[in-house]
Formats: structure tokens, C-alpha cells, sequence
């Protein structure tokens, strides 16, 4: 009921947001791998630099929370300091998301991002797929179809991929697609696990968040300096970053967060809307500065695609099966489906 009381106007607001951040993200990483003719910046430093932001901002939000410097200190240092266990649990999904993240820096330097915006969409399916499996929770029918829906349409888009004119590296599309299905496999699973774990206690969020971030970092540099160690040594840490490079940067920190925090305004067909939106977006933005050929496959995979995320939202009263009755489920769906 409290969505009702939204304004149209801040629904909206809320929609323009996430299509934006959705579509400019992956349009502006792409232009950053695949465009540039000077010196390319280390992807897994990008990746850690995001972790670093992420947990800056959630310090930000939990000292909101807590509201006095007192309580922000005792939570930290009872859950933190005093929570070997946690952070060792909340490390599992550190090391999927550093793995997910990754593999987007690889797919959208070998996939165009309108492709792989409707690709990576198989987030979808696996999401609700780990959810049946780990969280023992139904799909209707109407959701199974979508997903069959969704996995031909990306079939479609994958078996005749339209192709760039205007890129200049060379590019892997196979390398692409298993990057994607890579991070799709971790989105799934690692959003999954995380909501177990926000379900196991009552816990605040942000401190899961904090805990998930302290680990993601250790993880990410980790990541630094197996794959480009003697580089990052060699060129420094920020080698190659430019002012279009660090904006990549700050809408991978802030759009997921801002998502899972906004979403809750709006609904299943909204959220639908808005993952075709980007799409739509991402094409005219992609034949535009890629100059992408659009093939008679790819403009039908997509739409069905969009149509099926349409559908995979549209019956609410039968989505109430895939989730228990829990007043924090939906939020929680959201900051899945938003990483």
C-alpha cells in the first residue's frame, strides 16, 4: 500500500534514474575499453576502486542510521571488529561480485553494450532459478514462460550479433558471451546467498553492506595484483584514468545502490519498463557512437526479451509465492537484482 501513496511524478523520477544509470553505464564502459587510442587503464583497478566507494557511501548511510557518532562506533566495533565470522561469511559473495564485475569489463570489450545489455538480462532467469533452489520458493507459470521467453530472445540477439563499425580493438564475441554468462551465473547465486544471509538476522543492510565491501577490497586487490601486479608496480594504480574513465567508475559504485534504494517506490511493471528502456537506449546510443548494424535477429531477440521482462513482472498477485511473508523481502529483491 505505501507505493500508492508515491507520487506519479517521483515514480517517474525514479524510472528516468534507473533507465539512465542502467544504459550509461554500459555504454560509457564500452566507449571506455574499445574507443580509446591512448593508454587503457587497468579494469581490476576500476573494480576495487568501486568496492572503496561502495563502502564509503555505506559508512555515510549507516552514521545516518545509527544518528550519533557513539551508536555508529559500537555497531561497527560489535559488528565488525568483534565479527570475525560474519565478514569470513559475508566473503563468499565478495569474491562472486569481484568475479561478476570483472567479467563485465571483458564482455563489453568484446560485446557491444546494446548486446550485451540484452544479454546480461539472463540475470533474470538464474536469479529466480538459485531463489527455487536455495530458498525453496515458485515461480507461476506465467514466470516460467517469461523465462523460456527471455533465454530465445537472448539466443536470438546471440546467434547473429549485430556488429560494430567503429570500435577499434579487436574483439572476441565468444569471449564476450562467456563473460557474460560468467557474471550472470555470479549475479544469480551471489544475490541469492546474500539474502540468506540478510534474512539469517536482523541486521542492519548497511552493515551487511560494510561487511561485504571490507571483504570485496581485500578481494579486489587481491584481483590487482595477480592479473596486472607488475604493471600497476611499473605504471601506478591510476595509470590511464580519464575524467570519462573515473564517471564509469562512479556509476558502477552508486547505480546499484541508488536502484535498491529507489525501486522500492515502484513496481514489478516499472522495473520491467525500465530494463527495456536501457535497452532501447543502449541500441540508439551504440548505432550512434559504435555505429552499430542492427540485424533483423538482434531487433527481434531484444523485443522479446523486453516483452518478457514485462511479463516475468506483470502478474503481483502470483509473485507473492516467491516470496515469504516478510515485510523486508521485497527490499532485499531489489538490492539483488540492482548488483
Amino acid at each position: 500500500m505505501g507505493n500508492d501513496n508515491v507520487s506519479v511524478a517521483f515514480k517517474v523520477y525514479c524510472l528516468t534514474v534507473m533507465t539512465l544509470v542502467a544504459a550509461t553505464y554500459t555504454v560509457a564502459l564500452r566507449y571506455t575499453r574499445t574507443t580509446t587510442t591512448g593508454d587503457m587503464y587497468f579494469s581490476t583497478t576500476a573494480v576495487c576502486i568501486t568496492e572503496v566507494i561502495k563502502l564509503i557511501i555505506s559508512l555515510g548511510m549507516l552514521s545516518k542510521e545509527s544518528g550519533s557518532p557513539s551508536r555508529l562506533k559500537n555497531t561497527l566495533v560489535e559488528h565488525i571488529l568483534c565479527s570475525p565470522k560474519e565478514l569470513l561469511k559475508l566473503s563468499v559473495p565478495s569474491v562472486v561480485y569481484a568475479i561478476q564485475n570483472n567479467m563485465a569489463f571483458i564482455a563489453l570489450s568484446n560485446l557491444d553494450a546494446a548486446v550485451y545489455q540484452v544479454t546480461y538480462q539472463l540475470k533474470i532467469p538464474c536469479t529466480a532459478l538459485c531463489t527455487v533452489l536455495m530458498l525453496s520458493r515458485s515461480l507461476s507459470r506465467l514466470q516460467w514462460f517469461s523465462v523460456f521467453m527471455l533465454c530465445g530472445g537472448v539466443t536470438l540477439v546471440q546467434w547473429k550479433p549485430a556488429e560494430a563499425t567503429k570500435v577499434q580493438i579487436e574483439q572476441n564475441p565468444f569471449v564476450g558471451f562467456v563473460a557474460v554468462a560468467i557474471a550472470v551465473l555470479c549475479s544469480g547465486f551471489a544475490g541469492v546467498y546474500f539474502e540468506k544471509v540478510l534474512k539469517s538476522s536482523d541486521t542492519s543492510l548497511w552493515v551487511r553492506n560494510i561487511q561485504m565491501y571490507l571483504s570485496g577490497i581485500v578481494v579486489t586487490l587481491i584481483g590487482v595484483f595477480m592479473n596486472d601486479g607488475d604493471k600497476v608496480l611499473e605504471k601506478g594504480f591510476f595509470f590511464g584514468y580519464t575524467p570519462l574513465v573515473c564517471f564509469v567508475v562512479f556509476l558502477a559504485s552508486v547505480g546499484g545502490l541508488y536502484t535498491s534504494v529507489v525501486v522500492k517506490y515502484t513496481d514489478n511493471i516499472m522495473k520491467g519498463f525500465s530494463a527495456a528502456a536501457a535497452i532501447v537506449l543502449s541500441t540508439i546510443a551504440s548505432v550512434i557512437l559504435f555505429g552499430l548494424q542492427i540485424t533483423f535477429t538482434f531487433a527481434s531477440g531484444a523485443l522479446l526479451v523486453c516483452v518478457s521482462i514485462y511479463l516475468y513482472g506483470l502478474p503481483k498477485q502470483d509473485t507473492t509465492k516467491l516470496r515469504h511473508v516478510d515485510p523486508k523481502d521485497q527490499e532485499l529483491k531489489q538490492k539483488l537484482i540492482s548488483v
